[in-house]
């Protein structure tokens, strides 16, 4: 398998892709194709892709459409999946490779892995499928994840790519990327979305598993480069929603001389991508915020000058 950061020629270039979607209208201006890489240098107590957080293929199993015919059993090559009680199966996440054998043989879909290896070509080619609707709506190409940005060469030729074929790009990323890096992915970058978890970098890493000094940096370097920039702002209720923290949040958006921002309220959708997976939901008591409570926090961010957007 080759790694796609030693590859000279962009046409042999491979990246781990957990989807590509098409005709999608929530990650940037028009109707867009989202490519989302695997692999986050975040780990977010509310990520709703929990299957973006590994660079590796993961097992997803759709308990619902298992109908307990034992088949995965013995095809496993790493024993990893055994007859349970009431003749039901049990994957042993430890000993899964995600290898795929279990999916070929089933006859319900009730196992699917999470992850491929694509070409630069197979990528670009379902992108440009769409190039009609880009250009009457003015829509583009999305590079998303998980982190795009923590498989940068292969990313960087995606830009180009779509760039000679008249494609806008943006770059939806969690900011946590080295300067160097960042400077070459931006060069062939029309807009950025980036998200600010959270001001400070104590909470910040308790709730993501990282500092935000690098992000904020690299926040401030691309407003004083003039690349136009969407900032987005999770709000996880008990974690990023104190009135300190829509404030200061408030202050920097300004402080970079921007007026948009775009909340995104957390929901639950996600919940059921941990279960297939094997994970334990880490916001098990959370709720999502009423319209009254979005409306509340949308009032104070609006009251600081902002043009506030609901995603």
């Amino acid at each position: 398998m080759a790694n796609e950061e030693s590859i000279a020629n962009p046409s042999e270039l491979k990246a781990w892709i957990f989807d590509i979607q098409r005709y999608s209208i929530n990650d940037g201006p028009g109707i867009r194709t989202t490519v989302f890489f695997k692999g986050c240098p975040l780990q977010c107590l509310w990520c709703d892709n929990p299957e973006s957080q590994s660079r590796l293929p993961q097992l997803f199993y759709f308990e619902s459409l298992c109908t307990r015919c034992q088949r995965c059993v013995s095809v496993c090559p790493n024993e990893a999946i055994s007859a349970g009680p009431d003749e039901s199966v049990i994957t042993n996440r430890e000993l899964c490779k995600a290898c795929g054998a279990c999916t070929v043989i089933c006859p319900n879909d009730a196992r699917v892995i999470s992850g491929q290896l694509k070409t630069l070509d197979e990528v670009i080619g379902v992108i440009k499928q769409d190039a009609l609707f880009y250009r009457n709506s003015g829509g583009g190409m999305t590079a998303s994840g998980g982190e795009a940005a923590a498989q940068p060469e292969f990313l960087v030729e995606l830009l180009k790519r779509c760039r000679e074929n008249g494609i806008h790009t943006t770059l939806d990323t969690t900011g946590y990327v080295s300067g160097d890096k960042l400077q070459q992915i931006l060069e062939h970058t029309d807009l950025v979305l980036l998200d600010i978890k959270h001001i400070d970098p104590v909470k910040h890493k308790e709730i993501t598993g990282v500092d935000n000094t690098l992000i904020l940096e690299n926040a401030r370097n691309i407003a004083q480069s003039g690349k136009p920039m969407w900032i987005r702002y999770p709000l996880i209720p008990g974690h990023t929603d104190s009135d300190e923290n829509i404030m200061a949040t408030a202050d920097f958006v300004l402080s970079l001389g921007l007026k948009r921002i775009d909340i995104l309220p957390y929901h639950r959708m996600g919940m059921g991508k941990y279960e297939r997976l094997g994970m334990e939901y880490p916001l098990p008591e959370v709720n999502p915020y009423s319209e009254e409570q979005l409306e509340k926090i949308r009032s104070k961010l609006e009251s600081k000058g902002l043009e506030v957007r609901v995603a």
